[in-house]
């Protein structure tokens, strides 16, 4: 696959790299699945996730996120429990989309940004609280590094 031109404003640096030929078929077939135009980029994207994770797992690392919910809105108390604890983390918490899936269940988006232990603390109670039937939290970088 051929790589395309990268803008003028960002040095490149050209690395060669031995792989397995059938490791290599397996990672073409992934990246056509994913509709990356070449090899290159696909591997930039896997060198950005393992830095963000890095980053992720460092307490005093910096990430944006998101914290998925879906729950049963007809469980005592949990609408008020949820907003209580984001309002105590509201440092933490960019914005929040609330939706109403259907007669008993609610869906809520909450975009977070901070330190990546106070943020997952933050997952953790969320997704941990009675009535949460599902939860999950994605979380990615906050600059330009990546």
């Amino acid at each position: 696959m051929p790589d395309k031109p990268v803008s003028k404003d960002r040095e490149l640096e050209r690395i060669g790299v031995a792989i397995d030929r059938s490791l290599l078929d397996k990672f073409d077939e992934l990246i056509a699945r994913r509709g990356y135009a070449n090899r290159s980029e696909a591997f930039r994207d896997l060198i950005r996730a393992e830095l963000v994770g890095d980053t992720a797992s460092q307490p005093h690392g910096l990430v944006t996120g998101t914290i998925t919910l879906l729950y049963d809105h007809h469980v005592r108390m949990v609408g008020e429990k949820l907003t209580a604890l984001q309002h105590h983390y509201h440092r933490q918490i960019l914005s929040t989309l609330h939706l109403h899936l259907d007669h008993d269940n609610c869906l809520e988006v909450i975009v977070v940004k901070g330190e990546a232990a106070g943020v997952r603390q933050l997952a953790d109670k969320l997704i941990a609280e009675r009535g949460v039937k599902h939860g999950r939290l994605v979380l990615s970088g906050t600059g330009p590094e990546f």
